[in-house]
């Protein structure tokens, strides 16, 4: 029985196996799973966000998982507070609250404290600027950032085009989008441990494609056009993400379904990195790597005794 405040984080790139590892931990430690993943908590959005099975939800609960409409705007604002009230659940139920997922975002909100009220908004900048992303591109975008606050710029990739627009956004207010590695106190809600997993570049990329593969074949052109048909389109923050934008464009007559496969493939990979860069920064993160550990399951497992035991 868990009945101290401590929790398991287990992150990582996309198709490195954190479902199959956080059901693993789940079953063995009495736990149920939170999910960190901001496109796996889209309703209808199940092939291309690769969401748990129906036979993996019943292995273990997850929370935060098909809960959302994916027609109305989703932040981590929101998503913090629905993420700790889940924990707070698992905790009275005596069992050991896992947080699992690859948004970076997501993981920082619940391992430091964010005052979200305090964030500004402006509505009519948030509109002209993304205007000017469909006229001139991110790089253009990313120019203004850089004379509206040159920290931010170097911090923000180019294509992360929604938080560019964020900090621009922030910046015409008299704020400043905080650096989270170096200007958040960790949280006290909770204690937690935080596990990466990692492969060898070579197999997360082989396994990256195969998904790839898996997902058009289960038929992820047609589900993104029964979501067009419920009203969707590609302004709608939920179909930006990978997978949805290609084959959108795709529909739209701009390429075919192979250039689709292999810009969705590119594509995937290259968020992979970025993940892991952003996962690295963590000082206290513990990482596994799949590819040459063959015992990562039992040290993981032992790692986690370890630590609810102290």
């Amino acid at each position: 029985m868990i009945n101290k405040r401590k929790t398991v984080i287990i992150v990582g790139p996309t198709a490195v196996g954190k479902t199959e590892y956080a059901i693993k931990t789940a079953q063995k430690f009495n736990g149920e799973i939170v999910s960190a993943d901001s496109m796996q908590i889209y309703k209808y959005m199940d092939i291309g966000s690769a969401k748990p099975t129906a036979e993996e939800q019943r292995a273990a609960r997850h929370y935060l998982v098909d809960e959302i409409d994916p027609r109305r705007e989703f932040s981590v604002a929101e998503y913090c507070p629905l993420a700790k009230n889940y924990i707070e659940k698992i905790f009275d139920k005596c069992m050991l609250p896992i947080i699992s997922g690859g948004t970076g975002l997501y993981v920082n909100s619940l391992i430091y404290d964010m005052d979200f009220a305090k964030a500004p908004k402006n509505d009519a900048e948030r509109k002209r600027m993304r205007a000017i992303l469909t006229a001139a591109g991110p790089d253009y975008l990313h120019k203004i950032l850089e004379n509206c606050d040159p920290d931010a710029a170097r911090r923000i990739h180019p294509n992360n085009t929604k938080k560019v627009i964020r900090a621009i956004e922030a910046a015409k207010t008299g704020e400043k989008i905080p650096d989270f590695e170096n200007s958040f106190k960790k949280t006290t809600d909770y204690e937690y441990l935080l596990i990466g997993l990692d492969r060898n570049r070579e197999e997360l990329y082989e396994r990256i494609n195969m998904r790839v593969d898996i997902m058009i074949n289960a038929g992820l052109k047609e589900e993104i056009q029964e979501l067009i048909d419920k009203g969707l389109d590609s302004s709608d923050i939920s179909m930006k993400g990978i997978g949805y934008k290609e084959i959108i464009d795709s529909l739209k007559g701009e390429y075919d379904m192979d250039t689709a496969a292999e810009l969705i493939k590119r594509n995937t990979r290259r968020y992979a990195k970025r993940q892991l860069t952003w996962f690295r920064r963590y000082p206290d993160i513990h990482w596994f790597n799949l590819s040459e550990d063959g015992e990562a399951l039992q040290k993981m497992e032992s790692l986690i005794a370890d630590y609810l035991s102290t």
